[in-house]
């Protein structure tokens, strides 16, 4: 899944990009609003986490104006905590709402839960034959025994599933599991559906020659 940052406080910006690559996350930054519009706008993030005060645009005016052309899920931070800055955020399109200061696994719940409802996945668990994908722990099960993946073989897993029954394109995962400054035109999509073949069956993830990937 890939996020964008759009915070103007350098240091919580880096601790919280370190943090999200942590969990697997690809994240690109920008550190002003009008950057953060230029980007939320031309790439299909999967989330966006967007501070309230900002300089050249502020947070409002980026999510307004984001809101005419995408439904990209949206995580608002305010340093504020009355109530009507939450209203406003969420009655301008924002699908939530933290303050700060915040605790990072508060933060990545709420991440997990907006990815899942612009999915239209509603239960936390994704059930495919014998594999199941528990997307709040960020665990996976094969006829019920755990198995490991690395951060990102498992964001990649979780996206072919969350889009299951859909031909998914390379292009399509490159844009959504790495960030601007890693390299697409690298075979690292190709290891990682080799890993999780070797670890949960080969045929649980189709090739679709000349299109790419699908799971059933």
């Amino acid at each position: 899944m890939r996020i964008l940052l759009i915070e103007d406080e350098v240091d919580l910006l880096t601790s919280l990009a370190r943090a999200l690559r942590e969990e697997g996350y690809a994240v690109d930054a920008a550190a002003d609003g009008e950057e953060g519009l230029y980007k939320s706008t031309e790439v299909a993030y999967d989330a966006i986490v967007l501070d309230v005060m900002l300089p050249l645009l502020d947070g409002w005016k980026v999510l307004e104006r984001l809101r005419e052309s995408r439904r990209t899920p949206v995580l608002m931070l305010t340093a504020r905590d009355a109530a009507q800055d939450r209203v406003r955020g969420l009655d301008a399109g924002a699908d939530d709402y933290l303050v700060k200061p915040f605790d990072l696994e508060e933060l990545f719940a709420r991440l997990r839960a907006i990815i899942r409802r612009a999915a239209g996945q509603t239960v936390n668990v994704i059930e495919v034959g014998g594999v199941a994908i528990d997307t709040a722990a960020r665990r996976v099960k094969l006829d019920g025994h755990s198995v490991e993946l690395t951060a990102r073989e498992y964001c990649l897993l979780e996206f072919l599933a969350m889009h299951r029954g859909e031909t998914v394109t390379r292009t399509a995962l490159y844009e959504h599991l790495f960030d601007e400054d890693e390299d697409s035109l690298s075979n690292l999509l190709d290891v990682h559906v080799s890993n999780l073949r070797k670890k949960l069956g080969h045929g649980l993830i189709e090739t679709r020659r000349g299109h790419g990937y699908c799971i059933g």
